[in-house]
C-alpha cells in the first residue's frame, strides 16, 4: 500500500475547502489546507460577508427618511466611508480568525502558501517542497472577469471596492448579474451617483421575468440610473476623472468604474494539466455528481467547478465530498433546488423554476401572483411594493417555484426552500396557518390563479 504525507490535501481555504477539510478530519483523515491569501475565501474576505455589511449600511438613509412617518424626528445625518470600511475590516479579520481556529481545533494543518498540483497524488508548495496525498481537493474558487478593452486597467472589481480610500461621488457599474445590481444598489444607498450599464435587454438574466422588470423599476426609483443595451468600448482618465465610451459613441464621466461582468474559475497555474485533469472551455474543473474529476484521486468543489457560483453550494459540495470519501456514506449535493437571494434594496428571493422554465417543462401551469404595499411603507409614505409569485404544476399540484421581491425576501426564501425541496404542493401551502400581520402570510393565502397556462 502506498504511503502518503496526508490522506487529503485541499488547495484553497474558502467556504467549500474549509468545510471539506473539517468534516474529513472529523472522520479521522490526516488533512492539510493550503491558502495563499486569507483563510475564509471570497465569501468571507471580499464577497458575501463584507457586501452584506455594506448593504446594511446603505439602508440607513432610507430608514432615516421613513422615520418621520412614524413620529420620529431625525437630525442631520452624515456618512463616513472610512469608519464603515474599518469596521468591515475588523469583522472579516475576526471571521478569518474564527475559520482558522475551527480548522486548528479540527486537527487540520494550515499551510499559508500557494500550492500547485504536480501529479495525481502530489503537490508542490511555494518553497519548493513536494508533499503527497491520497486525495487532492481543488477548492480555489473564482475571480472577477475583466474584458480586453482600452483602459480596462483603470477599472476596479468586487475585489477592490471594499478597500477604497474614499467613497466615489460618481460610480459606473458595468454588468447585469446579481453582483452588479447589488453593488449598484448599495452604492446608490450610500450616496454615490450610480449608473448601471448592461449590454443586454434587462438586468438579471436567468431570473424570473417579473422579478427582473420590477426590480429594475424599484432600483431606478431609489436612484440607480439603469442603461441597457450599453456596451463599453473604452475607459480613459481625463481632467474630470474617468471617461467611459460606449458603443454608440456616448461618453459618461465617473470617479470609479466597477466591473461585475462575471467570474472565471481559478485554475490557471495550478498544474492541473500536469495531472491530466480535464477542464471545460471556461477553465472550470470538470467533475461528476460526486465532485470527482477524470483523475480518480483528484476532486473539486465550489466555484472552480462553475456548477453554481454560490457559497452555500460550495459548502454543501464540500460536506458531501467528505461524507462520501471519508465518512463512507454516499452523499451528493442536490443542485436541482437552490434557494438564493439578491441583496439589493428592495431585495429579491427566488427558488425553483422561473415562469419561462415552468412553461417549457410542464403542460399545465398555474401562476399565483400578488403585489401590495407593505404596512410599514404606508406610514412611511413610500410607494415601494412587495411582489410574490408562486408557480404550480396543475397536474400534480406540486409547487415549482416561488419568487419574492421586497423587504425580507432573502429570509423568506430560505424557509420556502425547505418545503419546495421536500416536494410540497399548493394544498400544503393552503393548509398552512398564516402569521398575521406579515408579508410572508401572502404565500399561504393565495387562492385564485392569476394565470392558467395550458399547452
Amino acid at each position: 500500500m502506498a504511503s502518503y504525507d496526508y490522506d487529503l490535501f485541499v488547495i484553497g481555504a474558502g467556504s467549500g475547502g474549509v468545510r471539506a477539510a473539517r468534516i474529513s478530519a472529523g472522520y479521522g483523515a490526516r488533512v492539510a489546507v493550503a491558502e495563499e491569501f486569507r483563510v475564509g475565501g471570497t465569501c468571507v474576505i471580499r464577497g458575501c460577508v463584507p457586501k452584506k455589511l455594506l448593504v446594511y449600511a446603505s439602508r440607513f438613509a432610507g430608514e432615516f427618511a421613513d422615520a418621520a412617518g412614524f413620529g420620529w424626528t431625525v437630525g442631520e445625518s452624515t456618512f463616513n466611508w472610512s469608519a464603515l470600511r474599518d469596521a468591515k475590516e475588523k469583522e472579516i479579520t475576526r471571521l478569518e480568525g474564527a475559520y482558522g481556529g475551527n480548522l486548528d481545533r479540527s486537527g487540520v494543518e494550515i499551510l499559508r502558501t500557494r500550492a500547485e498540483v504536480t501529479g495525481p497524488n502530489s503537490v508542490r508548495l511555494s518553497d519548493g517542497r513536494v508533499v503527497t496525498a491520497e486525495r487532492i481537493l481543488i477548492a480555489t474558487g473564482a475571480r472577477p472577469f475583466l474584458p480586453v478593452l482600452p483602459g480596462i486597467e483603470l477599472a476596479i472589481t468586487s475585489n477592490e471596492i471594499f478597500d477604497l480610500p474614499d467613497l466615489p461621488e460618481r460610480v459606473i457599474v458595468v454588468g447585469g448579474g446579481y453582483i452588479a445590481v447589488e453593488f449598484a444598489s448599495l452604492l446608490a444607498g450610500l450616496g454615490a451617483r450610480t449608473t448601471l450599464l448592461y449590454r443586454g435587454e434587462q438586468i438579471l438574466r436567468g431570473f424570473d421575468s417579473d422579478l427582473r422588470d420590477k426590480l429594475a423599476v424599484a432600483l431606478s426609483r431609489r436612484g440607480v440610473e439603469i442603461c441597457t443595451h450599453a456596451d463599453v468600448t473604452a475607459i480613459a482618465r481625463d481632467a474630470d476623472g474617468l471617461s467611459v465610451t460606449l458603443g454608440d459613441g456616448a461618453i459618461l464621466q465617473a470617479d470609479a468604474v466597477l466591473y461585475a461582468t462575471g467570474r472565471i474559475p481559478n485554475t490557471a497555474g495550478l498544474g492541473l494539466d500536469t495531472a491530466g485533469v480535464a477542464l471545460d472551455a471556461t477553465g472550470a474543473v470538470k467533475v461528476n455528481a460526486a465532485s470527482q474529476t477524470n483523475v480518480p484521486s483528484i476532486y473539486a468543489v465550489g466555484d472552480v467547478t462553475n456548477r453554481a457560483q454560490l457559497t452555500p453550494v460550495a459548502i454543501r459540495e464540500g460536506h458531501a465530498f467528505a461524507d462520501t470519501v471519508f465518512g463512507k456514506r454516499d452523499s451528493l449535493a442536490d443542485h436541482s433546488m437552490i434557494p438564493t437571494a439578491v441583496f439589493t434594496t428592495p431585495e429579491l428571493g427566488t427558488v425553483g423554476l422561473t415562469e419561462a422554465e415552468a412553461l417549457a417543462a410542464f403542460k399545465a401551469v398555474d401562476v399565483y401572483k400578488t403585489e401590495f404595499r407593505p404596512m410599514r411603507n404606508i406610514l412611511a409614505g413610500r410607494d415601494e411594493r412587495t411582489f410574490m409569485k408562486v408557480l404550480v404544476d396543475a397536474a400534480s399540484d406540486r409547487v415549482l417555484g416561488v419568487h419574492i421581491l421586497g423587504e425580507g425576501a432573502g429570509e423568506m426564501i430560505q424557509l420556502v426552500g425547505i418545503p419546495l425541496t421536500m416536494g410540497a404542493t399548493k394544498r400544503d401551502f393552503d393548509r398552512t396557518m398564516a402569521v398575521h400581520p406579515t408579508a410572508a402570510e401572502e404565500l399561504v393565502t393565495l387562492r385564485t390563479p392569476s394565470e392558467r397556462h395550458r399547452s
